[in-house]
Parts: C-alpha cells; sequence; structure tokens
C-alpha cells in the first residue's frame, strides 16, 4: 500500500513539476550567466545576481536560494524564454526543478488527502456495512 502510495505521489508531483516551470523549460533556450555580488540600496544585503546577454542586452536577475550559496565570479547558466528575456531561472536541479516551498506544500497536502481518506472509510455508518456484508456476486455468463 505505502509502495502505491509513494509511487502514485512521484507521478504526480513529476507530472506537476514538469507543467509548471517558469520560464517553460521545452519553449527556452539556456544562456551562460555570471555571478556577481551586488549590495541591495533597501536592506544593505549583498545578493547574487546573474548577469547574463542575450544580442546587445545584457540582463541581471536574483540568483539567491536558500539551500546555495554563489561566490563571485561564478558561472552558471539561465534558461529564458524570448518573449520576455528579463524573467529568466537559474537553471539548476534545486531552485528550478525542486523548490523547497512547492517540495513541502505537496507532501503535506498529500499526508492531509490521506488522512481524509483515512477518516472517511475507517468508520463506515450500521447502513454501510450491513450493504458491504450482504453484497453477493452476480452470476456472469461466460459470452456476453
Amino acid at each position: 500500500m505505502n509502495k502505491a502510495l509513494l509511487t502514485l505521489y512521484l507521478i504526480i508531483f513529476s507530472c506537476y513539476i514538469v507543467a509548471t516551470r517558469q520560464p517553460d523549460y521545452f519553449d527556452g533556450e539556456k544562456y551562460p550567466a555570471t555571478i556577481h555580488l551586488v549590495k541591495e540600496t533597501l536592506t544593505n544585503k549583498i545578493v547574487p545576481k546573474a548577469y547574463y546577454s542575450i544580442g546587445k542586452n545584457t540582463y541581471s536577475i536574483n540568483a539567491q536560494y536558500v539551500l546555495h550559496r554563489y561566490k563571485e565570479g561564478d558561472k552558471v547558466v539561465v534558461i529564458v524564454e524570448l518573449e520576455h528575456p528579463e524573467q529568466a531561472a537559474v537553471y539548476r536541479f534545486w531552485g528550478y526543478w525542486i523548490t523547497w516551498e512547492e517540495l513541502l506544500a505537496s507532501f503535506l497536502i498529500a499526508v492531509l488527502l490521506f488522512q481524509v481518506a483515512v477518516a472517511i472509510t475507517n468508520n463506515p455508518t450500521e447502513e454501510a456495512l450491513a450493504e458491504q456484508l450482504s453484497y453477493k456476486e452476480e452470476k456472469k455468463t461466460k459470452y456476453v
């Protein structure tokens, strides 16, 4: 039972991931980028930004992610949809394909739905129990 639930969860989560990535994996193009540590004016915090060029234009995106630290001059790859070149993402497994927010939320939703299913099926009413006990399978002919 647990293997079936885990398999179902992984299939559904994988389909969700492939369908919802922004910029889109299938329509996007990959470009090289360089990390520069920039001091934000409002918070005075140093934030890693990925700088990349498409044609004559240079763009930058925030490359900060909870589970990864960049150093000045690191080389990364960004994925960009050419319709919106300013909306890119650093192409990494953690951060583009898997985000901790989505992983945590999907796991909590799966556990919640499992608990709801268990609560619904755990205590059947007397009528439902009697109906299940009195069920007799119909004889079926060999050829319909």
